[in-house]
């Protein structure tokens, strides 16, 4: 009965890995460089200023950017976590795709504009798309969720059949001398033992990063509407507040948090007659998770403030697990170092299939020639 059991888990492992593998090599190649995006990114170079809390007017700004990009809009504002600038998007329309952006950045200090790459092409901009769904869109990002469930059960039972093995062997034990196919194979199952959780963590992170698309759909579908309902009675405007005023009154009502992003009237994010905008603390948890405001655009009076439900919780808390950048350096180092053996086990696993099937095929060929 235990054997049967075993020759289960030993199909499941054998097939959920062939299955999975070269995509999970992709993703471990590629996410290698995104553990680093904020040091490989564009990083400006920015004056120094007498008085760091100081801000220029974001209106200025948006109307340099808008200049040099005619007959286009702004659907949105980007603040950097870590540094003092503002990223300004221009589109065709403010639900065009963020791909088609053209990006202005500005020190928020001075109100300069910066030399800076755009974000949408480069080398860390293909690393993340090939990342995130492949260049496929959506289709690409379910897609790699689903080989992300198929790695899951490559690693629950790998994890189930080693310990059989380490009963026999000993936990860690490395045959030297029986050649190199048992001495990968003992490498193979001790390394995957030793990343074990690590790989299992960013494993279910990064599928649940996958349903990135469904879960803003289900927010923008239930809980802006129920924010943006509290408006109701009030007769649509073509009239705009000033987008300072409307910072102003979000770091006025919400005076603890810090905006990291400004959706503007019509957007995906928002509604046609508000601003949407989008909070985070300042502690390494705190500032993955954002907190949602929705503004009036004619008045920019604050009409409602809510935390995100537990659905788009989990999808930020998840996101800082999955890269380790929520640590530092070190941490990161520590990630790159585990996404490294992960490539290993994975190279190691397609190695031991080839040499089993090579032997397979050796014997049978061996057979053949005795039956003659």
């Amino acid at each position: 009965m235990r054997a049967r059991r075993l020759r289960r888990w030993s199909w499941v492992h054998k097939w959920s890995s062939l299955i999975c593998t070269i995509f999970a090599l992709l993703l471990c190649l590629t996410g290698l460089p995104l553990i680093f995006h904020e040091e490989l990114g564009p990083n400006p170079t920015l004056d120094r200023v007498a008085d760091p809390d100081v801000r220029a007017s974001v209106d200025t700004m948006i109307a340099q950017a808008l200049a040099e990009r005619p007959g286009e809009i702004v659907p949105y504002l980007f603040y950097d976590r870590e540094k003092p600038i503002v990223k300004i998007p221009t589109a065709a329309s403010v639900t065009a795709a963020p791909d088609t952006f053209f990006y202005k950045v500005f020190d928020i200090r001075t109100g300069k504009a910066l030399t800076i790459d755009q974000p949408n092409e480069g080398f860390i901009y293909v690393m993340l798309r090939l990342h995130a769904d492949l260049f496929a869109g959506i289709k690409g990002m379910l897609f790699l969720g689903g080989m992300g469930l198929l790695l899951v059960a490559s690693i629950v039972s790998g994890m189930v059949l080693y310990g059989p093995f380490a009963r026999r062997r000993g936990f860690g034990e490395v045959r030297r001398q029986h050649g190199n196919r048992l001495r990968w194979l003992d490498l193979h199952n001790l390394l995957g033992i030793i990343t074990l959780v690590w790989f299992g963590i960013v494993s279910l992170t990064g599928v649940i990063n996958t349903l990135a698309a469904p879960i803003e759909l289900m927010w923008q579908s239930n809980q802006l509407m129920e924010m943006a309902a509290q408006s109701q009675g009030r007769p649509p405007s073509d009239r705009k507040a000033p987008v300072d005023l409307v910072l102003a009154r979000i770091r006025a009502a919400v005076p603890d948090m810090t905006v990291t992003t400004l959706a503007f009237p019509g957007s995906p994010f928002s509604t046609p007659n508000h601003y949407a905008a989008f909070l985070t603390g300042d502690t390494p948890l705190t500032s993955r998770i954002l907190k949602p405001a929705i503004i009036d655009a004619a008045s920019g009076e604050v009409v409602a403030v809510r935390d995100m439900p537990w659905y788009a919780t989990a999808l930020f808390v998840s996101q800082p697990l999955h890269f380790g950048d929520y640590g530092g350096l070190p941490l990161k180092i520590i990630w790159a170092v585990l996404d490294i053996v992960t490539i290993i086990i994975l190279i190691s696993g397609l190695y031991l299939w080839l040499a089993k099937r090579r032997i397979g095929a050796g014997m049978r060929t061996a057979t053949a020639e005795l039956a003659r």
